[in-house]
């Protein structure tokens, strides 16, 4: 199994996303993916230096801004380096007209201070109106997630409060909400807010299983029933839907944001 490292002075989470995308396409190849954040002294550089010039053939991809740590690492792993930084700085400062200023973390620090708050405040607001705990200021959410229990709906929420500032509220439909087959009260007057997630009944099920093991909850036939009901409510409704079954909550968060949220109907306030 070939080692990958991926290397950054800051958080990492954009070089080990784009590490993870190219890998994608070899599905045939096996990697150890060895992340090393926060690489911001020449002492940390060199430590992961000697670690890599340990290993056979391994693959490095980094986003580290310090032209003199890339130098390293490309003498050391010649064609096996992947500077993202490299690769791609050169043709903008070409086609923009001007020289690039590197700046250490600047994708994932708090300079921009107004969009750091905003992100704040949406998480807070996904974590106070999670799993249906509180269903007052549903007015103030961009969306609200539905679902049945271990849908995939409170990773969402975060996600999209983390990324994209989103003030993502969840409601599960338990029994009561799939025999009446019609929208909770609480629900009903935000319609135009509402996603519905779904997923398949023997998914569901294994997923309840690691959950609570004995008793109806984890039940194959529970599961389908829920399913079932849940499907045909979001049907009668209008409601959009996303089948969470084989997708990442990265994936899941990309069609919410750029399929339905960017749909004209979807409105900005309670549904008339």
């Amino acid at each position: 199994m070939r080692k990958v490292f991926v290397l950054s002075d800051h958080t990492g989470l954009t070089a080990d996303a784009m590490a993870r995308a190219l890998l994608a396409q070899f599905p045939g190849e096996e990697h150890e993916i060895v992340r090393h954040p926060f690489l911001d002294s020449p002492e940390k550089v060199e430590a992961v230096v000697e670690a890599i010039s340990r290993e056979e053939a391994p693959l490095v991809f980094s986003s580290l801004v310090d032209p003199e740590a890339r130098k390293r690492l490309q003498a050391l792993c010649g064609e096996r380096f992947f500077d993202f930084f490299q690769d791609y700085t050169p043709r903008l400062e070409r086609l923009l007209g001007v020289k690039a200023r590197p700046v250490t973390g600047s994708l994932h620090g708090i300079a921009n201070h107004g969009l750091y708050q905003e992100r704040i405040r949406a998480l807070d607001y996904s974590m106070i109106h999670d799993d249906g705990a509180v269903t007052r200021n549903y007015e103030n959410a961009d969306v609200i997630l539905v679902g049945v229990s271990r849908s995939g709906k409170t990773p969402t929420c975060l996600y999209l409060a983390l990324h994209y500032g989103l003030q993502t509220a969840n409601y599960p439909l338990v029994d009561d909400d799939l025999e009446r087959n019609e929208l909770p009260a609480a629900l009903a007057p935000y319609r135009d807010k509402l996603v519905g997630l779904t997923i398949d009944p023997v998914q569901l099920q294994r997923i309840r299983i690691q959950r609570r093991s004995s008793g109806r909850y984890a039940a194959l036939e529970q599961c389908q029933w829920e399913v079932r009901q849940a499907e045909a409510l979001f049907r009668r409704h209008g409601i959009p839907v996303i089948d969470t079954t084989a997708i990442s909550i990265e994936e899941i968060a990309a069609h919410i944001t750029s399929e339905i949220l960017a749909q004209p109907s979807r409105g900005g306030g309670p549904a008339a």
